[in-house]
């Protein structure tokens, strides 16, 4: 009960900071873009994790011991990969619609963990996620999917996808680390991964695709970058690969439903208001994953190779 506890205040925590960063966020990419936005944010953020880490378990748990390799491909995926893929995606989506796609991570877990470990979901996951899909169209488009097909709008939501999905392999990677504590997983994974975000934003502005901002330009979002680094990358993401070992990752991820009810609150509070269909769009999605995961607690028959393992011990399948 303890455990269970624990990580449902991490997985609040986590779900409440990612809703509120995708409105500082967006506001922050108007001025300067994702590539040095978060090359900015992972200085601070990895120099202050790798602090704590030094501070809580000792300077030996900043040795990387043989594992320097796949730790830094993970650290790619995770933060590279997921606030490259979003921040630039969110250039050109709104902050809603962005929260709620970073939502499905539940489905979605589901369906990559299918792909890797053979093990088919459950019916109802599947129709979950249709129905989840079918509530994001509506709130991308604004209660208009056509314009989807199209081809008009969508190409800042399909990079957010594409950064969720790095986040999934990051977060399932952690089960190859047991002997990490998530602080020491997060700490080094995000120092590694910077050197990887270094790297891309440095070859985006040699190409003359993202030009070096002005001192003035990142002086104007100082405190958006604050929000950034400390609160959405250093609170949050401890507190998300703490839920993880104690709720396993299926479980740690429904609290990402959190993300876009946040959002959605705080847009609404600052004037925005939401169509009949983009709020019907949203209720729909938020209905979909807690169905799928009120179901999916139903005990049924399992082969012995599909027997689940306990939630703080994730398979070696992930």
């Amino acid at each position: 009960m303890r455990r269970l506890l624990i990580g449902s205040a991490l997985g609040t925590t986590t779900g409440l900071a990612w809703g509120g960063q995708f409105v500082i966020g967006k506001s922050a990419v108007e001025r300067v873009d994702a590539f040095h936005l978060t090359t900015v944010r992972y200085a601070l953020a990895g120099l202050l994790l790798l602090a704590i880490l030094a501070a809580v378990e000792g300077r030996q748990a900043l040795r990387l011991d043989g594992r320097g390799l796949r730790l830094w491909w993970l650290g790619t995926l995770g933060f590279a990969g997921f606030n490259l893929l979003g921040f630039t995606g969110l250039e050109h989506a709104r902050a809603q619609s962005a929260s709620l796609i970073v939502a499905l991570a539940p489905l979605l877990t589901a369906l990559v963990l299918w792909q890797r470990s053979g093990v088919r979901p459950r019916r109802a996951t599947l129709l979950a996620l249709a129905v989840a899909l079918a509530g994001v169209a509506l709130v991308i488009s604004g209660g208009d999917p056509a314009s989807i097909v199209d081809g008009s709008i969508g190409y800042g939501d399909a990079l957010v996808l594409g950064g969720v999905f790095s986040f999934i392999l990051y977060t399932l990677g952690a089960a190859r680390f047991p002997e990490l504590s998530p602080l020491r997983y997060t700490a080094l994974t995000a120092a590694l991964g910077w050197l990887s975000i270094a790297a891309a934003t440095a070859v985006a502005s040699a190409a003359g695709l993202e030009p070096e901002p002005s001192l003035g330009a990142y002086s104007d979002i100082w405190w958006q970058i604050l929000y950034i680094a400390l609160v959405g990358a250093v609170v949050a993401v401890v507190s998300w690969n703490g839920a993880v070992a104690a709720l396993g990752p299926q479980n740690a991820t429904l609290f990402g439903n959190l993300i876009p009810m946040t959002t959605f609150v705080i847009e609404i509070a600052r004037g925005y208001r939401p169509g009949a269909l983009e709020l019907f769009g949203a209720a729909l999605t938020i209905a979909a994953l807690v169905a799928n995961n009120v179901l999916t607690r139903r005990p049924k028959p399992r082969t012995a190779e599909e027997e689940p393992r306990p939630a703080w011990e994730p398979a070696k399948a992930a």
